[in-house]
C-alpha cells in the first residue's frame, strides 16, 4: 500500500454477527497490535481502525442499547447490507442511527445489482442523507460489468463522496494497479465530490 501511495489507510472489518462476530473491543486490540508490527516493520503508513456494520438485527440491537459505533471519521459509519436481496429494515436502522447523530455511510452500492432495475433507490438514500463509498475495483470490472455499469450510473449522478479499496488480500491489491482505474479515478477526484481527504 505504501508503495503504491498510501499514506494513510483506515481498515473496516466486517461486523456481521452470522459470520463475523467483530466487537468494537477486538477490533481495536488487534489495531494496536498492527500499529506495532508495522513499525517494527519500518513501514511508515498511519493507521486507523473502524468498522463495516452489516444493517442487521445485531446492530439494532447496539443502537437499542445505545452501544458506541466505531466510526471511519468523526460520526460516519460504514454500512452495509445484503448484495443478494433488499432489506425490509434498512431504512429504520439508518433512521435510528441518524437520531442517535451518526452519519451513514453506503458502502459499495454499485455492487447492490437488484437495484439496477431500481435505481430510485438511491436517490431515497440520498434524499435521506447517506454518503457513498465505492469500492475502487468496480470501476476496473473486478466485479463484473453489472457492478462496473452501476458505478458508471453512480459516478455520472455525481453520488459518491468517498472511494474505498476493499483491500481484503493481494489479488485485490493486484487489481489496485489496473490501469483501467486511472481515468475514471482522477475524473472522480477532480470533481471535488470526493472526500477522502477529510478522513
Amino acid at each position: 500500500m505504501q508503495e503504491l501511495g498510501y499514506s494513510k489507510i483506515i481498515t473496516t472489518p466486517h461486523i456481521l454477527w452470522d459470520m463475523y462476530k467483530n466487537t468494537s473491543e477486538i477490533i481495536l486490540e488487534k489495531l494496536e497490535q498492527l500499529r506495532t508490527a508495522v513499525k517494527e516493520a519500518g513501514i511508515e503508513v498511519e493507521i486507523n481502525a473502524a468498522a463495516e456494520y452489516f444493517l442487521d438485527d445485531h446492530v439494532e440491537e447496539l443502537l437499542k442499547e445505545k452501544k458506541p459505533l466505531l466510526t471511519i471519521h468523526k460520526n460516519w459509519v460504514l454500512s452495509e447490507f445484503s448484495l443478494a436481496y433488499p432489506s425490509h429494515s434498512l431504512k429504520s436502522i439508518l433512521f435510528e442511527m441518524q437520531m442517535q447523530g451518526y452519519q451513514p455511510v453506503i458502502a459499495h452500492p454499485e455492487r447492490y445489482i437488484y437495484l439496477k432495475d431500481a435505481k430510485d433507490f438511491y436517490d431515497e438514500l440520498k434524499d435521506i442523507g447517506c454518503l457513498f463509498q465505492l469500492n475502487l475495483p468496480s470501476i476496473g470490472g473486478y466485479y463484473g460489468k453489472s457492478v462496473q455499469e452501476l458505478a458508471q450510473y453512480l459516478i455520472k449522478k455525481e453520488y459518491y463522496d468517498l472511494i474505498g479499496t476493499d483491500l481484503h488480500n493481494d489479488r485485490y491489491l493486484e487489481s489496485l494497479k489496473n490501469p483501467a482505474l486511472a481515468v475514471p479515478l482522477k475524473k472522480l477526484c477532480d470533481s471535488g465530490k470526493i472526500r477522502n481527504l477529510e478522513l
